[in-house]
């Protein structure tokens, strides 16, 4: 083993640098860029892709709260939602009564249960109003729409996912037809550039030294992770190009050596816990280098200390009042066309 004589250790429980005085960033609190996926509670909201085919084809309106949904696993291991699921969002109940057979779905696989949760929470707690009685007054909508992130991604061709927790920071784009489970995180960024960004080890250094962790992986916490990571303060056009592209040439390398392999996301990138070139590897080094670049992040330098560093000079400008750059692509609207591929993982065809 290695011994080191440290003066403090922070909650990494390593010699690492100490990022906890790191502040949260109001650049990257408003707008919210980063969200949780839906939390149904309830299982029988589920659908199996042939008991989708049948609602929608029995009444193509039906579509309109029938979405293919995608768990963590699926983006892992199936690249592609496995289940679908009925989503009445924020309707009323007369307005999700017009879906019969849907409603009816719902209505034989969850209200009864919702219902009967509410009264034992009642009896157990002598309270009339308690957390399952206020569900079961909206029983056919999800315990946690999350009407924030839904809206994020609504208007967007496609945003970008990771599983919440996770050993290796793994980061696709995914179709905004498709939604995404609470334990994955949603970044509405439809750029090839913030992609760059989150996917690089750069990011993943201060994932690993923020976030909490379960078991042996790492969680992300948007509050402490996101929050307070700053993003690259002056990237020019070509530094921001350099990173869009690497970003791309990254997935595509992905699904190709998916395919000819035959493989998971999750076994590509466990090729990189051995020894030897590996391709996947070399690709991440080129995006880390042009993240680098974008940063003005010398190659020598500790991430941790850099980042930290840049953390703490946003915040002192921004409690001056002054602008910082915010996550995101830091170009005008008017040239964003220019960064946006249309690569993503699509729904299923039912």
């Amino acid at each position: 083993w290695k011994v080191e004589e440290v003066s403090r250790i922070g909650p990494s429980l390593s010699s690492a640098t100490d990022v906890t005085a790191a502040s949260p960033l109001e650049a990257n609190l408003k707008p919210k860029r980063c969200f949780q996926g839906q939390n149904p509670v309830n299982d029988g909201f589920f659908l199996s892709s042939s008991e989708a085919s049948e609602m929608i084809r029995s009444a193509p309106r039906n579509c309109e709260v029938i979405f293919p949904y995608m768990i963590g696993r699926d983006l892992v291991e199936n690249y592609g939602p496995t289940r679908w699921i009925i989503d009445f969002a924020q309707r009323d109940q007369f307005e999700a009564r017009s879906y019969e057979v849907p409603w009816r779905h719902v209505e034989q696989n969850v209200m009864h249960e919702v219902v009967a949760r509410a009264e034992r929470e009642k009896h157990e707690t002598g309270k009339q109003k308690t957390r399952w009685s206020r569900m079961a007054e909206r029983w056919w909508q999800f315990r946690d729409y999350m009407p924030g992130t839904m809206s994020a991604i609504a208007e967007l061709p496609r945003y970008i996912m990771s599983p919440r927790v996770t050993k290796r920071p793994i980061f696709e784009f995914i179709s905004s037809r498709i939604h995404p489970d609470g334990a994955t995180m949603v970044f509405p960024f439809a750029d090839d550039y913030s992609f760059g960004i989150l996917q690089s080890g750069i990011h993943f250094h201060w994932f690993r030294a923020k976030c909490s962790t379960l078991k042996a992986d790492f969680r992300y916490t948007s509050d402490t992770v996101f929050d307070t990571f700053s993003w690259p303060q002056k990237p020019t056009r070509a530094q921001i190009k350099a990173v869009a592209n690497a970003a791309v040439a990254l997935r595509a390398l992905r699904r190709e050596t998916m395919q000819k392999l035959n493989c998971s996301l999750r076994n590509l990138y466990r090729t990189l816990e051995q020894p030897g070139d590996n391709p996947l590897r070399d690709a991440h080094a080129r995006l880390d280098a042009a993240v680098r670049a974008a940063y003005g992040m010398p190659a020598t330098a500790d991430p941790l200390a850099f980042l930290l560093e840049l953390n703490v000079a946003c915040a002192a400008k921004e409690k001056t009042g002054e602008k910082i750059t915010p996550p995101g692509l830091p170009l005008p609207s008017k040239d964003h066309a220019d960064f946006v591929t249309e690569d993503c993982i699509q729904p299923p065809k039912i």
